[in-house]
């Protein structure tokens, strides 16, 4: 098993050998060299080295991609609240963070399904929150990911 997490409650273990990967959820199995699973999903994570971790094991029909940690923050120049509409807050992107929010949106257009698997961590939630919020535009299913090891002997 070379990863084990879970999509918002259910556990999921992705299994690889040389050349061959299973993606075990409760829905099924789903073989990645073999023609059972037509789709491509698009997963995102934090960091660029666990994306290309992912991408070796994972194969053709998953985009990985990273969001390079926090996309979107509240202003600092001002409040970033707005008092008149129940202090809904007034979210900017993060300067430098536009390439990677339109290539998101890019992949995510392509994509079947979208993973968001950020870190563990509040932080994470955060991430997977305001990447969720971007890209709900697409109108694909969003799910969220926990990795917790990412290993080959995992």
């Amino acid at each position: 098993m070379i990863a084990s997490c879970t999509f918002w409650g259910r556990d999921v273990h992705l299994f690889a050998t040389a050349g061959n990967s299973k993606l075990i959820t409760a829905a099924g199995i789903f073989h990645r060299n073999e023609n059972i699973l037509m789709s491509k999903s698009l997963i995102i994570v934090e960091s660029p080295a666990k994306a290309r971790t992912l991408k070796k094991y994972l194969g053709k029909n998953y985009d990985v991609r990273a969001s390079v940690g926090h996309i979107r923050d509240l202003p600092v120049s001002k409040l970033g609240v707005d008092i008149k509409k129940d202090f809904s807050p007034q979210y900017v992107t993060i300067k430098g963070k536009g390439k990677i929010i339109s290539d998101l949106k890019k992949a995510a257009s392509k994509a079947d399904e979208i993973f968001l698997a950020p870190d563990p961590d509040r932080e994470g939630e955060a991430i997977a929150w305001h990447i969720a919020h971007i890209l709900k535009s697409a109108g694909k299913p969003i799910h969220r990911a926990l990795f917790h090891e990412l290993t080959q002997k995992a």
